[in-house]
C-alpha cells in the first residue's frame, strides 16, 4: 500500500498540471490578455474619433503600446474602407480637459484666461 500512494499522488500531479480548470493562468496567458485589451480599447477610441492622448486619459491602467497598435489598426482600416467615426455616448461624464496652468507673478499657478484677437498691423495704421 505505501508504494501506491506516491505513484497515485504522482499521477494526479501529472494530470492536473495540464488542467485549466483550476483558474490559475501563466503569465504569458495574462500578457496576452492584457495586450488585447489595450488593442481593444485602442481600437474603440479610433473608432469613436478620440485622439490617442485622449484614450490614455480615459484608460489609464491599459498598455499604451498595445492602445496606440489597436488605435493605428483602426485607424489604417477605417482609410480604406472610407469608414467615419460614431459619435461616442459618454455614460460617466468622460474626462475634463486639464486648463493650461500660468504662473503669476507671486510664484502662484493659476488658469489662464483666452486672450482677444490681436488687431492686424494694417489696420492699427488705418485707424489712426
Amino acid at each position: 500500500m505505501r508504494p501506491l500512494l506516491p505513484a497515485l499522488a504522482l499521477c494526479a500531479a501529472a494530470l492536473l498540471s495540464g488542467c485549466d480548470l483550476l483558474g490559475l493562468d501563466s503569465p504569458e496567458k495574462i500578457a496576452a490578455a492584457k495586450e488585447a485589451d489595450g488593442r481593444a480599447i485602442g481600437s474603440a477610441c479610433r473608432h469613436a474619433g478620440r485622439a490617442i492622448e485622449d484614450c490614455y486619459v480615459l484608460n489609464p491602467k491599459a498598455q499604451r503600446a498595445a492602445v496606440f497598435a489597436g488605435w493605428r489598426e483602426m485607424d489604417e482600416y477605417m482609410r480604406e474602407n472610407k469608414l467615419e467615426v460614431v459619435a461616442p455616448i459618454e455614460a460617466h461624464g468622460g474626462a475634463k480637459p486639464a486648463e493650461p496652468v500660468v504662473a503669476r507673478s507671486e510664484g502662484e499657478p493659476q488658469a489662464a484666461e483666452p486672450r482677444p484677437a490681436r488687431a492686424a498691423k494694417g489696420a492699427k495704421a488705418q485707424a489712426s
